[in-house]
């Protein structure tokens, strides 16, 4: 099967978009956080139906791990309460998702990650996803300011608390910042490749994983700009008198497939083992356009893992296999669906 390990619901329906209008607004005013509108389940499979699950099928994939719009998660926003709510009113739409097409959408929750709290919010939202809701993963936003990047390294301490709930919970978390209120700084042109960029850097410049061994990374996007300047961080492994990089870091880091044209997917699978590549689109989500080199949709990563010129079982690594072992949760919901 083919599993799409980077899925977002960025055609959530107006009703909860225009939630988030309001709220902010309230907070703005001091007023109390308005009422959660009623959505039907009807609502939300038409915008489901529409877009996530027509391309699926059309471009043959069979489940994405699904979680909400990058972009809207947005904790800078307000203070820790209007990012608590936020965030629960997102993953309890991403459980009804899920709920409505149980065999499609695999779960991975945001969390209210306000740059003036701690973590401990953070890993209450984790819990109750997880724990009660069912939810696989995670998305850890290495930068919740928004382009700021005030928040210490991955590999701080301030962290370890929300880590070890991780590896209580035994799940991964998908490295990935939110919509940039920073005006030089393009949400998805620069921000998110730098954030990725950056997270890694940080990870060859610490030894987080030495302290928790069984910790697991996805940085998306292809990894930023990691693969394409791989002899760079080797080198700068080597002049930090860090340990080589296959054991120091890629035990626990993987990339995903959201490289939106041949050349770069191909660089991405020579430089990078197969092992930490996991298939994934980003779908719908930053660029939906037609290629107008190939006549084909810049997001159809299927069609790039399926040029590449590696054996049955490499493919079958990244488009299945890999995201069943990066996710055991995944991994046992779908032998429980027989798959």
């Amino acid at each position: 099967m083919i599993i799409d390990c980077h899925g977002h619901y960025t055609t959530a329906p107006s009703a909860h978009n225009g939630w988030r209008q309001r709220q902010k607004a309230a907070f703005l005013t001091g007023e109390g956080s308005p009422r959660y509108p009623a959505i039907s389940d009807d609502e939300i499979r038409e915008t489901l139906e529409a877009n996530q699950l027509r391309l699926l099928r059309e471009r043959g994939a069979d489940m994405t791990i699904f979680s909400p719009r990058a972009s809207a998660m947005a904790p800078h926003v307000g203070d820790e309460n209007v990012a608590k709510a936020w965030a629960r009113a997102n993953n309890d739409l991403i459980r009804r998702c899920a709920d409505l097409y149980s065999d499609i959408f695999a779960p991975v929750c945001m969390l209210p990650q306000n740059p003036r709290a701690d973590m401990a919010g953070s890993i209450e939202e984790l819990d109750r996803c997880v724990s009660e809701l069912g939810f696989i993963g995670c998305n850890l936003n290495p930068d919740p300011g928004g382009g700021d990047f005030t928040a210490p390294p991955l590999t701080d301490r301030f962290w370890y608390p929300f880590y070890e709930k991780m590896i209580e919970l035994n799940v991964p978390a998908m490295i990935h910042v939110s919509g940039s209120c920073n005006p030089g700084l393009h949400a998805t042109g620069a921000y998110y490749i730098a954030a990725d960029t950056i997270a890694f850097m940080q990870l060859i410049e610490g030894d987080l994983f030495a302290d928790f061994p069984t910790l697991r990374f996805i940085i998306p996007h292809g990894g930023g700009a990691v693969p394409y300047h791989w002899g760079r961080y080797r080198g700068l492994a080597d002049m930090l008198q860090r340990p080589d990089l296959g054991t120091h870091v890629m035990n626990n880091v993987f990339f995903d497939t959201c490289v939106y044209h041949q050349p770069g997917i191909d660089l991405l699978a020579r430089v990078i083992e197969t092992k930490n590549i996991l298939f994934g689109s980003e779908m719908v989500g930053a660029v939906r356009g037609v290629d107008p080199t190939t006549g084909q949709y810049f997001d159809d990563t299927r069609r790039y893992v399926d040029a590449l010129p590696i054996s049955d079982a490499q493919r079958h690594a990244i488009f299945e296999g890999n995201a069943r072992r990066v996710f055991p949760r995944l991994d046992a919901m779908l032998k429980a669906l027989g798959k």
